[in-house]
C-alpha cells in the first residue's frame, strides 16, 4: 500500500514553494513580466509553471519544514532575492526613461505628458517613447528569455538555504541605481549637445539683432533641432541598450554570489 508521511509532504512543498517565491519576486519587479498589460493571475500561473519545470534541476533543498519559522524566513529571503534580481533589469529602463525626461525637458516638451498604463502615472511623451523603444529592443534581443535563463542560473549560483543573506548584495544594487542619472545624461547627450548649440546660436542672434523675437522663433527651433537630434541618434540606441542589458545580467549574477559569500 502506498503511504505518504508528513516528512515527504513537507519535502515536496519545499521543492516547489521556495523556488516559486523567488521566481514570483522576479516577476513582480522585472520591467516586462511586471507590466500591467500582463494580469497578476497570469504572472502567478507562469511562475508556477516555470517552478514545475526547473524544480527537478535544482540543488538539494534544506531539510526544513516550509510552515516552520525557519521555513517562513527562507520564503521571505527568496522573495527579497527575486525582487533584487528583477530590479537589475528595471535599472536599464529607468536609465532610458531618465534620458527621455532630460531630452524632453530641454526640447520644451516637459509639459507634454500622457497616461502611461505600464506605470500607472503620467509620463513625459519623450520618456514614454524611449521606454516603449527600449521594451521593443528588449523583446527583439530576447531579453524575456534572458530573464528566464537568469532565474535558472540564480538557483545554481545561490542555492536555497536557511543561511541569512548578506546585505552587501543590496549595496551593489544601490550603487548600480546611482548610475541611473549618469546613464540618463549619457544617453541624452546627443540631444542635449544639439540643443546647447541651438540655444547658443539663438543667444548670439538675439545679441546681434535686438529686434529678433526669441520667444517666437526659439521654441519652434529648439523643438525642431531636438527632434532632429533624437531622430539621428536612434540608430545608436540598440548597441547601448544591448550593453546595458548585458551589464544588468552580470550584475544579477554578481549579486547572487554576494548574497551567499558577502
Amino acid at each position: 500500500m502506498f503511504t505518504v508521511n508528513d516528512a515527504q509532504i513537507e519535502a515536496w512543498l519545499g521543492l516547489l514553494i521556495w523556488p516559486f517565491f523567488r521566481i514570483l519576486g522576479i516577476f513582480a519587479t522585472d520591467p516586462f513580466y511586471a507590466s500591467r498589460a500582463i494580469p497578476s493571475r497570469i504572472r502567478v500561473v507562469l511562475a508556477l509553471l516555470i517552478t514545475l519545470l526547473v524544480a527537478p534541476l535544482l540543488p538539494q533543498m534544506p531539510a526544513v519544514s516550509p510552515v516552520s519559522p525557519i521555513g517562513v524566513l527562507i520564503a521571505v529571503q527568496q522573495v527579497l532575492i527575486g525582487v533584487a534580481i528583477g530590479f537589475t533589469m528595471r535599472l536599464v529602463f529607468a536609465s532610458v526613461e531618465m534620458a527621455g525626461h532630460l531630452a524632453g525637458l530641454q526640447m520644451g516638451l516637459g509639459f507634454a505628458s500622457f497616461y502611461d498604463p505600464q506605470h500607472g502615472t503620467n509620463t513625459a511623451v519623450v520618456a514614454q517613447f524611449a521606454s516603449l523603444l527600449t521594451l521593443l529592443l528588449f523583446l527583439g534581443m530576447n531579453g524575456h528569455l534572458l530573464v528566464l535563463e537568469t532565474i535558472v542560473r540564480s538557483f545554481m549560483l545561490l542555492p536555497i538555504s536557511p543561511e541569512p543573506i548578506k546585505a552587501a548584495a543590496f549595496k551593489l544594487l544601490v550603487d548600480a541605481g546611482a548610475q541611473i542619472f549618469f546613464l540618463g545624461v549619457l544617453l541624452s547627450m546627443p540631444v542635449l549637445g544639439a540643443l546647447l548649440i541651438t540655444n547658443l546660436s539663438i543667444g548670439v542672434m538675439s545679441r546681434a539683432a535686438p529686434q529678433f523675437n526669441v520667444f517666437a522663433v526659439g521654441f519652434p527651433l529648439t523643438l525642431a533641432m531636438g527632434l532632429a537630434a533624437l531622430y539621428f541618434s536612434l540608430p545608436q540606441f540598440p548597441p547601448h541598450i544591448h550593453r546595458l542589458i548585458d551589464e544588468a545580467t552580470r550584475l544579477a549574477y554578481r549579486m547572487a554570489k554576494v548574497f551567499i559569500s558577502g
